[in-house]
């Protein structure tokens, strides 16, 4: 069949299984033609089908030469209904994987759960015996518990109410928005989701199990971004969520010290993903920083973030950390005369000046790539077959 793209909201509802497939190609490339990073060798990537998971399971298998399992939370195609872009691109990534001779397995269902994480547990023993590096790369606007409890996190201010720009994408206007602070119970609801909790879970099966090699490290990524959107992101409810998470790490450096295991944050640039589609404030942000920061030439994409860290952050002769402990990936984001230009721009974008200041056109490329289209050299108008398995889930 012709997949075309349909956009609800924030989201895509469908995905272009040649697009997804060429844009995890060309990841690949990127991490081959970049240096060969002396890193882990047996990787968990929890989250790994899109954005920075997926880019952290990319640059540890073609960057490190690693093993890797993903845990994914995605949909096969069904009918005339499409896979989900984390489905194909799992699919994709396999397939890579394998005619490069590297391990990559994938366990797909909800990585909060208990059976997914005894699941995943069995994997490692069963293929690896022990993983030297955990990714903690989940994105999801919902958790349940154990005990069956859903909760349900919010995109709010804490305080008081915030009035700012925003963006409608579609009708290009730029237009004030309020939006309203959230109740303490919202907050908690948040951090249950978003916070470190989950991660910290991931890790203590993991140790009961006896999965983690001595010195293992693990990850999670996170963003602060500058005091225009600390309103909304670091002052708001999703930021008393990253504050968690970041205290997590320490927690799980300090609990984990027997086994010399080491909790990091990698703070990352602000990018088009499905989750930042969805804040207000954030997508105009995006817009004009890809504008800047293109000007520039020093605009980086998921895999270029993650394969630097890699590189020159994370696996080097020490992590290099700021005064509070994190890794700044949103070095080139932060420096001054990116953030003076940030502000400058804002403070004069109007509908009027709205395409010549802020890059739009950028901005929806990376949205509809996340799904599989406008990717260069594919024929959108060939009838493709939208069934693609993932090797290991057959």
């Amino acid at each position: 069949m012709i997949v075309e793209p349909k956009v609800r909201g924030f989201i895509c509802t469908t995905a272009h299984w040649a697009g997804c497939k060429e844009n995890v190609r060309r990841q690949i490339e990127t991490v081959k033609n970049g240096p060969r990073i002396d890193g882990p060798k047996k990787v968990l990537v929890i989250g790994a089908s899109t954005g920075y998971g997926l880019a952290s399971r990319i640059s540890s298998t073609f960057g490190c030469g690693a093993a890797t399992i993903g845990v994914i939370f995605d949909k096969p195609a069904s009918g005339n209904r499409t896979a989900s872009a984390g489905w194909y691109n799992t699919a994709a990534f396999e397939e890579f994987a394998a005619a490069d001779g590297c391990y990559a397995k994938t366990v797909n269902g909800d990585a909060f759960s208990d059976p997914v994480k005894r699941q995943t547990i069995e994997l490692i023993k069963q293929d690896l015996g022990k993983v030297d590096m955990v990714v903690y790369s989940l994105a999801s606007p919902r958790r349940t518990t154990a005990d069956g409890r859903t909760y349900t996190s919010v995109l709010k201010t804490t305080g008081e109410p915030y009035a700012n720009k925003t963006i409608d994408l579609k009708s290009k206007k730029v237009s004030e928005i309020t939006i309203e602070p959230a109740s303490e119970e919202e907050i908690q609801n948040t951090v249950k989701v978003m916070g470190g909790e989950d991660w910290f879970d991931w890790m203590q099966a993991l140790r009961d199990a006896d999965v983690l090699e001595q010195d293992a490290v693990t990850i999670a990524y996170s963003y602060i971004g500058p005091s225009l959107t600390h309103p909304i992101y670091r002052d708001g409810s999703i930021g008393m969520a990253k504050r968690h998470l970041h205290e997590t790490a320490g927690k799980i450096t300090k609990e984990f010290a027997d086994l010399g295991v080491k909790g990091y944050i990698s703070v990352n640039k602000a990018l088009v993903t499905q989750s930042s589609a969805a804040i207000p404030v954030v997508p105009l942000y995006i817009s004009i920083l890809y504008r800047i920061m293109k000007d520039l030439g020093s605009h980086e994409g998921c895999i270029e973030q993650i394969h630097r860290l890699y590189a020159e952050k994370l696996f080097g002769s020490h992590p290099v950390l700021d005064e509070d402990g994190l890794i700044r990936m949103d070095d080139w984001e932060m420096r001054p005369e990116v953030q003076e230009k940030v502000t400058e721009v804002w403070n004069r974008i109007d509908d009027g000046s709205l395409e010549s200041l802020a890059d739009l056109e950028g901005y929806w490329e990376d949205f509809y790539q996340m799904f599989g289209f406008q990717i260069p050299g594919i024929d959108y108008q060939q009838d493709i077959d939208i069934d693609a398995p993932i090797p290991s889930l057959q």
